[in-house]
């Protein structure tokens, strides 16, 4: 596995980065009557960051992010959902994800396969922060 340059953030080694990677699920989304009437594919990445010392010190669940609650919460919310843009259901992912008070930062993708004619797919990427931005 290869390895990417580090930035400042990656300095902080109580940050630790959860990516939960290619997640398939079925859902409506859409705005022609074929995607209303028929669930269609999408992959959701998500890259979230929270502090880990107390997960790390004591080696306990109850003090670490739990993925497991995230990931459940996601699929419940895509799967029984109606989303017309990928924009919104993009955005509601992430606001799931950053209802939970330890998220510091988190980026959700979601990919739409076979949108478009000869592309893969057509994805949206959003993040959020509840740490301030810093000035230039």
């Amino acid at each position: 596995m290869p390895l990417h340059a580090l930035d400042d953030q990656h300095l902080d080694h109580d940050l630790a980065t959860i990516r939960i990677k290619n997640l398939r699920l079925r859902t409506f989304i859409g705005i022609k009557d074929e995607e209303i009437l028929n669930r269609q594919d999408v992959v959701i990445n998500a890259v979230i960051r929270y502090r880990a010392d107390k997960a790390v010190a004591f080696n306990r669940i109850e003090q670490a992010l739990n993925y497991r609650t995230i990931t459940k919460e996601v699929i419940a919310m895509v799967e029984d959902g109606r989303f017309q843009l990928l924009e919104r259901m993009t955005r509601e992912v992430l606001d799931l994800i950053m209802s939970h008070e330890q998220v510091l930062t988190a980026q959700v993708e979601i990919d739409k396969p076979h949108a478009l004619r000869f592309a893969d797919s057509v994805s949206i990427t959003l993040s959020a922060s509840r740490e301030p931005r810093r000035q230039p």
